[in-house]
């Protein structure tokens, strides 16, 4: 609250505008806490309410009333647990849109259909919130699957609830694509990036990019198959590559790349800095684009686990048709 009545007095200020990037931040920032204390002010009173009523269930001895009371405070205490890294999730990016990129490893058909399952659990995780999920570019795989795509989840804190998932995400089963029916390990890659706009100033120099068109391919492809309406962009002192496909016009996918490539180059940055804040070798190591992170396996039995934080479930199909909430929050959690 005293930050929140700080950031609220920062507002009124008469010469607030004269800066207007400096503006923008803070009032980002004060409509983003304001939603975060109104929403913990309804939970605190809800516990109220809570309380009252298991007060009176014991007075009346009604055991049923009593154990209800229980659950909705065990509920409670999990949402206020949500909103406790609601509330941490503080820098400016967090409450960006969010870029996610998903890229399959080796192995073929067996690695393209891991991304699709991949695909399919972000989108389902993003619309139970509810996030909005946008194909922005796809490549499918050859017999099944896909090579990579990239989804925007539009909505606030997307971003911030997103970071952590960067990194190498392994599956273990009996693969569909095996005649054999042997078990198959395969591996997929995951980027994720907040969505920047106007605001913020990224320099990109012409002669720093390479452009390239090619004809769409995979789900929402289809009526631009016939011309070379999609757009990649290599930023050459990076070596990051960037694709759109999901407009008619080469101009609209040109400029939806270049705001994704601008994109990309702030969360460079931000994770340099970020690794710059880490004081351990093996904080550092979470970073790392090549790093696993998590494992699901689906036999000889089912388990998901969170290899940073230690997060373990058994409903392995759970987390996969979305329930990934939990290993979100311990690594946020974990993170500050």
């Amino acid at each position: 609250m005293h930050k929140l009545e700080e950031l609220n007095q920062a507002a009124e200020d008469p010469h607030l505008w004269d800066h207007q990037e400096k503006a923008r931040i803070l009032l980002q920032e004060r409509d983003s806490l304001s939603q975060i204390v109104t929403k913990i002010q309804a939970a605190e009173d809800d516990v109220q309410n809570t309380l009252d009523f298991l007060n009176l269930a014991e007075d009346e001895n009604d055991i049923q009333a009593l154990e209800e009371g229980e659950r909705t405070l065990v509920q409670l205490d999990q949402s206020l647990e949500r909103l406790r890294i609601e509330s941490l999730l503080r820098h400016e990016a967090d409450t960006k849109d969010a870029y996610l990129e998903i890229n399959a490893g080796a192995g073929g058909t067996e690695a393209h259909d891991w991304a699709l399952m991949l695909q399919r659990m972000y989108s389902r995780w993003a619309e139970q919130h509810p996030y909005k999920v946008t194909l922005i570019a796809e490549s499918v795989g050859e017999e099944a699957g896909i090579n990579s795509c990239t989804l925007q989840i539009q909505g606030h804190q997307a971003y911030g609830w997103l970071k952590k998932e960067s990194g190498v995400h392994r599956l273990v089963r009996i693969s569909p694509f095996d005649s054999s029916a042997r078990r198959h390990t395969s591996f997929a890659s995951v980027w994720v990036y907040p969505v920047v706009d106007e605001n913020f100033h990224i320099q990109v120099e012409d002669k720093d990019v390479r452009i390239d068109t090619f004809r769409a391919s995979g789900a929402g492809g289809q009526h631009v198959n016939t011309t070379d309406s999609a757009i990649r962009i290599t930023h050459i002192p990076t070596g990051i590559v960037v694709q759109c496909q999901t407009q008619r016009s080469q101009h609209k996918n040109r400029a939806q790349a270049m705001a994704m490539l601008k994109s990309r180059l702030y969360d460079v940055e931000l994770r340099k800095k970020e690794e710059q804040a880490q004081t351990s070798h093996s904080e550092k190591k979470d970073i790392g684009w090549g790093n696993q992170i998590r494992s699901y396996v689906l036999h000889p039995y089912q388990m998901v686990k969170d290899l940073r934080t230690g997060v373990e479930k058994g409903h392995a199909q759970g987390v996969l048709d979305g329930d990934l909430t939990p290993y979100l929050e311990a690594a946020l959690a974990q993170d500050v």
